[in-house]
């Protein structure tokens, strides 16, 4: 055998072995995943019964949009303030706070919800929920890497993304089951509440490292430091971009009723549709779980999103129910591969005193994404029809990619992301 080859083998041979279970072996990440879990898959159980309730109430649909105003407003509103907390407060204590008031939040919704209250109640503590929602992001996220070692760190992101998509599959079933036996809704948000309560103790059981603290100034300067830190950290600016673009341009997830409609499936098969993508993502997380690091981030983050605008024209074109379902499950996938792979890119890129705020930044990059991809697909589609909005979202997506791999050519670059590439402060 040549010299080289043997070298590359005992390599191999000394290198330890992968162990997707890793992050899960740390008692920080059991209780930091325990209360994740509980509180997403309540929250998620809420936005279902939420639904339900109000268009029982007024079959209005325009009162639903609402309910996305009410939770989306706050978050871009306070990300500035709410990144600054991250940084200069206690990310536990702060994690603790936020939970606590979904806790008492949707103790009143379910109070408000049995006694018939006027609706401008329940939209009023959707208001409040979404400014507890504006700081529990950006703390968590910055959380995280303080609660694990560095080489369990890609391990948590993949297992976390795993979590969040097992909430926001069983959520609504489980919301929908609640709903079918108890007739009512205040029950779902009382479950809710008590999940809260859960993830509240659970963050009192965390034992993280010591944080680098911010200046400790609510300034200007300081709050939009995060953003600053974005501009120079240009692989990280490069890697948000590409998600804001693909998820603004391929939201096909947005048309699932009409969709549902053209292949004639019914509410069960709207119900099959609307929760693949989900399905897709959790197969992935676990595959993901089980394999080491991509060697190749860059290239990895572009073929993925550039895999996710295929599957979205194959879907756009479908006429076939199990075609457009194995699509979804494939884009779910796919899209949960460049989640995994920004989530880690932004976090080892970012100083430990800048985490909250840049986590604030990337917050407003996906809210906004989310409810504006779902505007423009609805008025593509009503303009030239659902097929030419999906597919011609998909070609957009592509585009997209091939231009951020010209503008960034950094990001084909990246290799193996760790801890240790972390960007000075």
């Amino acid at each position: 055998m040549e010299p080289e080859l043997l070298i590359g083998a005992a390599a191999r041979a000394a290198a330890p072995r992968h162990d997707p279970y890793l992050a899960l072996r740390n008692p920080n990440y059991r209780f930091f995943a325990l209360g994740f879990l509980v509180s997403s898959t309540g929250l998620q159980m809420l936005a279902t019964g939420l639904a339900w309730e109000i268009y029982q109430r007024t079959q209005d649909a325009l009162m639903l949009g609402y309910i996305g105003l009410a939770r989306a407003i706050p978050v871009l509103l306070l990300a500035l303030p709410a990144g600054q907390a991250a940084d200069l407060f206690n990310r536990k204590l702060v994690l603790f706070g936020t939970q606590a008031a979904f806790t008492l939040l949707c103790a009143l919704l379910a109070i408000a919800s049995a006694t018939g209250a006027a609706l401008w109640i329940t939209h009023a503590l959707l208001v409040l929920m979404g400014c507890a929602r504006s700081f529990n992001g950006p703390s968590r996220n910055a959380l995280l890497p303080l609660l694990v070692a560095d080489g369990e760190f890609h391990n948590a992101v993949t297992w976390n993304s795993g979590v969040f998509q097992l909430s926001a599959t069983g959520g609504p079933l489980l919301a929908g089951g609640l709903i079918g036996v108890c007739g009512v809704a205040w029950p779902v948000y009382a479950v809710t509440a008590a999940g809260c309560a859960i993830a509240a103790v659970s963050a009192l059981l965390l034992r993280p490292r010591a944080q680098q603290r911010g200046d400790g100034r609510f300034t200007l300067g300081s709050m939009t430091a995060g953003a600053g830190h974005l501009l120079r950290e240009q692989t990280v600016l490069a890697a948000i971009t590409l998600d804001l673009f693909a998820v603004l341009l391929g939201g096909a997830t947005a048309l699932m009723p009409v969709y549902a409609q053209m292949l004639s499936v019914g509410a069960v098969g709207l119900g099959a549709l609307k929760a693949a993508p989900y399905v897709g993502a959790l197969l992935m997380a676990l595959l993901l779980a089980h394999r080491p690091p991509f060697r190749r981030a860059g290239w990895s983050l572009l073929l993925s999103v550039a895999g996710f605008g295929a599957a979205t024209i194959a879907f756009g074109m479908s006429h076939d129910f199990l075609l457009s379902l194995s699509m979804l499950l494939l884009l779910g996938g796919l899209d949960n591969i460049s989640v995994v792979i920004r989530h880690v890119l932004v976090q080892v890129r970012t100083p430990d005193a800048l985490r909250g705020r840049v986590s604030a930044v990337n917050s407003v990059f996906i809210e906004s994404s989310n409810e504006l991809g779902a505007f423009e697909s609805g008025l593509v589609a009503k303009v030239f029809g659902p097929v030419v909005s999906v597919v011609s979202g998909g070609i957009g997506t592509i585009l997209v990619v091939a231009g951020i791999a010209w503008l960034w050519p950094e990001v084909r670059r990246l290799g193996r992301l760790a801890p240790d590439q972390q960007a000075a402060g």
